[in-house]
């Protein structure tokens, strides 16, 4: 979130699309609720008939899966009707920049230029920017970087800072502006609501009424979740909203943000901490084996010449020093040869792992705070290729269907030969630890009450095999010992694993003068104290801050993390007081955009900075360089100092299947593509996997979402244990029209099979007019709703296991599955 919920009171018109957040997230319907109380509007845009839309304004129904045509519609109408925010737009965004005069898109292909037919990637060369002038770095004592030079720093080359070509009248055809435009004038009222089966007036009405928050004392928001980031293009339907954001002048303002509402108390802890194969904690890249196998080519690629992320190298080598201790020297580049590097192939992303088990190249599976024969698409797949395992650990509350998954229905006990161990693990009242909310707010939570019987926490789980490991590779040592023998494991109190010595770490601390063992350390207050000469250890820079009293290094409470002030001092629902909001505080991202470039903000009645004309007045922690010498006098320009332009990218280089959203239809869909010629988007991911399976729409012609319900939690390990949640919702069902109930013979409550290339699943009916038909390209199309919290282990609330049905492909950006749209055909069972 580049927000908070606190903050969704000040919105002028909140738009929920891709979450049902009154239902999946309450909470956030009190924030929405003040924002209502205050005059705002709500939209909610959604295939079906939420709980969010029953409380909202407006309801506008979208066939799933349709989003960037949605947003493309939105983005036209925008810049037809002069409804952009023009300073913002001119000044913080780079809109003005001229792309490369090769630059182009073939609508007929649905391809931009730089396409690779063999490999199906794109080259971004010709999505950068025509180069104006180039600057070297200067690393002379004095210099701007002169950090660069200093002893114990890993030699590399000093970068060349570009200054791009710009048009400041916006006329240039090829400036980011001109090339929008013409992107997006196919984008037009028709075509949208023919390719998201919506009313034409209605979708107008919704455009109108978004698009006014592009006045400069407004603000919109965007309330989002796995509806929108669950395709194959999710990536791209999160640009979309950046780009929306962007134009209407409504990011790092108040009440304003690109939004994700969290679906478990620390997804967003979980995201900082580098879940992906190629992001390591912090969102810094993990090195590869074939564009960063050395530490200066790692400084070399990562780092920008520009802006904040300059400083890459000391996030580096302050995370090489947290990982490796006293082991990481300069002499051998801090360790870096130690760590892993990603490579070419084979790919070893979440879904490509169960293909890699079906060949036998992985043998051996730590299956931790997962369940993926119940989770992962196109589940029956997920447990064929556990079956070829020769081992596989599973860390969990209860035997979940991963634990137990040769007892599946569609498995053959006898013919398993897996060996499986399971790892009784602690609930979240059973531990202690730190926590990261939706609002990027960092909170210490207490434990409650002991684990129960042989449970232990993930903590003390992970110490008891790293000594063991560890205590092998001692004894007999290995292929590659040096890796694991000098990793720093220190994080103990009173000789037992503990969870606040790892929260120094994660903070950072200065290497001279700090010794775990005895409990003396010197923390850090902000990561502009980190270093790349080995001088500091970090091992999460974005953290820096969080536990930084150095007078209480082992009280939460009296730690930045464990503070709660109710007091709200800032007027607008800041709570800077109450708990600790990563980075530095900060409770909204890119706040210098909330002020004009003279530094006066839009709405003065919403105030986060203001340039005083001697100083900035910070109700909010300052998102830019405040510091004394450096101070940006406005007018001032760098609102977004992550980016090496520190101007937003309206048009992405960076992105791995095209510089501008672009609508395709879902992997499997019920309609063709009226945008351009490409049913697909030609980067998708693992779609020519045999397992994959693709349905045709003359045999499953009807289109279906997944989602969740309060009453169940995730793959209902912990709630289908709870007696009251069952009985609240005692089992899965199947959400359809009562037009389709009528054309399929089918009756409320009646038990229906719902099928396709890859699963069979029996669930129950649930008639209702939330689905209604839509009209796709002058052709009825029917799209249902199934929840997905069932399965076969427990005792209780079981049930066929709906994500057998999604097909296994993924988003080339970050292989997130197709889960929200893809094809089914019903029958009475």
């Amino acid at each position: 979130m580049t927000s908070h919920w606190c903050d969704f009171q000040n919105s002028d018109v909140i738009m929920t699309i891709g979450s049902n957040n009154v239902e999946n997230h309450p909470v956030s319907a009190k924030w929405v609720q003040k924002a209502l109380d205050n005059g705002a509007t709500w939209i909610v845009v959604d295939p079906r008939y939420t709980r969010s839309a029953e409380m909202a304004d407006i309801y506008c129904p979208i066939r799933s899966g349709t989003d960037i045509a949605f947003y493309g519609g939105l983005f036209n109408y925008i810049i037809e009707h002069d409804l952009w925010q023009h300073e913002y737009v001119l000044n913080y965004t780079n809109a003005s920049y001229l792309l490369n005069e090769d630059f182009s898109f073939d609508v007929n292909e649905g391809i931009f230029s730089g396409f690779d037919k063999e490999t199906a990637t794109y080259n971004a060369k010709t999505w950068h920017y025509q180069v104006e002038s180039e600057e070297q770095w200067d690393t002379s004592e004095g210099g701007a970087y002169a950090w660069a030079s200093k002893p114990g720093v890993p030699e590399f080359t000093p970068l060349t800072k570009e200054t791009p070509k710009k048009d400041m009248t916006l006329q240039d055809p090829m400036c980011v502006f001109q090339q929008m435009k013409k992107h997006y004038a196919r984008y037009d009222l028709d075509t949208v609501s023919s390719v998201c089966g919506m009313d034409k007036d209605l979708l107008e009405k919704v455009y109108s009424i978004y698009a006014s928050t592009g006045a400069p004392d407004k603000s919109g928001t965007i309330l989002y979740a796995l509806g929108q980031t669950q395709h194959h293009y999710g990536a791209q339907n999160c640009r979309s909203m950046a780009i929306l954001q962007l134009l209407l002048g409504n990011t790092g303002v108040p009440g304003g943000g690109v939004n994700a509402l969290r679906g478990e108390p620390n997804v967003q802890g979980a995201t900082d901490m580098g879940m992906l194969v190629a992001s390591q904690p912090g969102y810094l890249n993990w090195p590869t084996e074939y564009g960063t196998p050395s530490i200066a080519k790692w400084f070399e690629n990562e780092t920008y010449a520009d802006g904040y992320y300059t400083n890459k190298p000391k996030f580096l080598v302050s995370a090489l020093k947290e990982w490796f201790g006293d082991a990481a020297t300069v002499e051998n580049d801090y360790g870096y040869d130690w760590w892993p590097k990603v490579p070419k192939k084979p790919d070893y992303t979440i879904i490509s792992s169960f293909e890699l088990m079906n060949q036998g190249v992985i043998k051996g599976y730590f299956n931790w705070g997962m369940n993926p024969c119940h989770s992962a698409p196109n589940a029956s797949n997920v447990r064929r290729s556990m079956a070829n395992l020769d081992w596989l650990v599973v860390a969990d509350w209860v035997i979940t269907e991963s634990a137990s998954f040769w007892n599946a229905p569609d498995m053959n006990p006898a013919e398993v030969n897996t060996t499986v161990y399971f790892l009784p693990a602690a609930l979240i009242y059973e531990k202690p630890g730190i926590i990261v909310n939706s609002g990027r707010w960092l909170q210490w939570r207490y434990q409650a009450v002991e684990p129960w019987e042989e449970a232990k926490p993930d903590y003390e789980i992970c110490d008891v095999l790293w000594k063991e490991i560890v205590d092998l590779y001692k004894q007999e040592g290995g292929a590659n010992p040096d890796p694991i023998i000098n990793t720093k494991w220190d994080y103990y109190v009173d000789g037992k694993i503990d969870p606040r010595p790892v929260a120094w770490a994660l903070n950072g601390y200065k290497n001279d003068g700090t010794d775990f063992k005895s409990g003396k350390v010197d923390l850090l207050g902000t990561f502009g104290n980190l270093q790349a000469d080995g001088s500091t250890s970090c091992a999460m820079w974005i953290y820096t801050g969080f536990w930084k009293n150095n007078e209480a290094p082992l009280d939460p409470a009296e730690q930045p993390i464990g503070k709660r002030g109710g007091e709200d001092k800032s007027g607008i629902g800041l709570f800077s007081d109450w708990a600790f909001s990563w980075p530095l505080n900060r409770r909204i991202i890119y706040n210098r955009a909330s002020a004009d470039m003279n530094g006066k903000p839009w709405n003065p009645k919403k105030k986060l900075v203001e340039w005083t004309g001697e100083k900035w007045d910070q109700v909010d922690v300052a998102d830019f360089v405040t510091a004394s010498g450096d101070t940006p006098v406005p007018p001032n320009n760098k609102a977004f100092f992550m980016l090496w332009e520190q101007n937003a990218r309206l048009e992405s280089y960076a992105m791995g299947d095209g510089p501008l959203p672009e609508h395709f239809e879902p992997f499997e869909s019920p309609a063709d593509n009226q945008m351009n010629g490409s049913q697909n988007s030609p980067c998708i991911r693992f779609a020519d996997y045999e397992s994959v399976k693709r349905g045709d729409r003359k045999d499953y012609p009807i289109a279906v979402t997944t989602y969740s319900v309060t009453e169940q939690w995730q793959t209902g390990g912990q709630t289908r244990s709870c007696p009251a949640l069952n009985e609240a919702m005692p089992q899965q069902f199947v959400e359809m029209s009562r037009e389709l109930a009528e054309e399929k013979g089918i009756e409320n409550g009646d038990l229906v099979r719902v099928f396709n290339n890859r699963g069979n699943v029996q669930v129950h009916a649930l008639v209702t007019p939330r689905f209604k038909p839509f009209k796709v390209n002058g052709e009825t199309v029917h799209q249902v709703g199934m929840t997905h919290h069932f399965g076969w282990a427990g005792e209780f609330a079981t049930g066929d296991v709906v994500n057998d049905l999604p097909p296994n492909v993924g988003d080339p950006n970050c292989q997130v599955p197709e889960y929200k749209a893809f094809l089914v055909n019903i029958e009475k069972a």
